[in-house]
């Protein structure tokens, strides 16, 4: 078999821990595609990708194609005559791209497919509870997440574990799993499974404002698996209101206290050193939180010189 000549196509830090293994492994790598840069924040400072500036520093080739149907890029993309792709958090690529390498495209997704197809699949397992999740590598074929199975591979969900966390932890382990089915491409051997459907399946939906604001309304471990699958990113929120002020707050680490009580759903109850809000089950502890404009505080932080009315809540 052919010596494996690698296209590395990816955009986030979790690519980038993909990226810096096999740069260490004697795979080769021949270029590096990202997302071109873009202005961002209030200053509309230009802001590249983070494989990019891996790439930058490893003197990887890059590509920052806006277009991947156009003739230009297909044509620069062919000169490397790669003969195998590899895709982890990247885009939806047309038929012409990942058909190119004569041993196809494999992408690596964050979770045990065929369930959370999509954009967010490590912030949806923990909102929806799950115990454990995973990586699985698969060709890719003509529509999202759904192309042959290469490896799966499982790992534990801790019950009280942010997706930052869980992350860094499934990226460790896509690190070997990439490297593993690199291996029996090399060799030869790879025996895929052709991923099932069915209605039940769960979906990994693209995060926005609606699905990241709390209901309150919610059981109380409902509400904190929300708020822990987005912590630290892109973070939970909600409104707090206070008298005559209102303030859009991002929500980051809880605690979920079971209890019964007669508080109203979404009652601030705030002492010195800690602010907790109703729930219909019990309580969460806010730990700590983001006002508009400030930096992220822990809750003693805020309460230390900002006090809560005894008629705020939040909604």
């Amino acid at each position: 078999m052919d010596k494996l000549k690698i296209i590395f196509m990816g955009t986030p830090d979790f690519a980038v821990g993909i990226l810096d293994t096999l740069y260490k492994s004697e795979f080769e790598i021949a270029a590096v595609i990202t997302a071109p840069d873009k202005p961002a924040g209030r200053g509309q400072k230009v802001s590249v990708s983070a494989v990019k500036t891996y790439a930058l520093e490893k003197n990887i080739p890059i590509l920052q194609p806006t277009n991947l149907k156009s003739e230009d890029f297909l044509e620069e993309l062919a000169s490397y005559a790669a003969n195998l792709q590899i895709v982890v958090a990247f885009r939806m690529l047309p038929e012409v791209v990942w058909k190119m390498p004569k041993y196809g495209t494999f992408n690596l997704h964050a979770s045990l497919l065929p369930n959370y197809r999509g954009a967010a699949p490590i912030n949806w397992a923990i909102i929806n509870g799950e115990t454990e999740t995973g990586v699985t590598t698969f060709f890719i074929d003509d529509k999202i997440d759904t192309g042959a199975m290469i490896l799966n591979h499982k790992v534990a969900i801790d019950e009280n574990e942010n997706v930052g966390q869980l992350h860094d932890k499934l990226m460790h382990l896509g690190c070997d799993t990439v490297i593993e089915t690199l291996h029996l491409i090399q060799n030869g051997k790879v025996e895929t499974t052709i991923q099932s459907e069915n209605s039940e399946l769960k979906t990994a939906y693209k995060l926005n404002k609606d699905n990241c604001k709390i209901d309150w309304l919610k059981p109380g471990k409902q509400i904190y698996n929300q708020i822990r699958g987005l912590c630290p990113y892109p973070a939970a929120w909600t409104y707090i209101k206070d008298g005559e002020n209102e303030w859009n707050v991002k929500i980051y680490d809880t605690t979920f206290i079971e209890a019964t009580h007669t508080y109203t759903i979404g009652q601030i109850i705030s002492g010195k050193k800690e602010m907790k809000i109703a729930v219909s089950n019990g309580f969460i502890q806010i730990d700590s939180l983001q006002f508009p404009g400030k930096k992220k505080m822990q809750i003693h932080e805020l309460l230390n010189g900002t006090s809560i009315g005894a008629d705020a809540y939040v909604k």
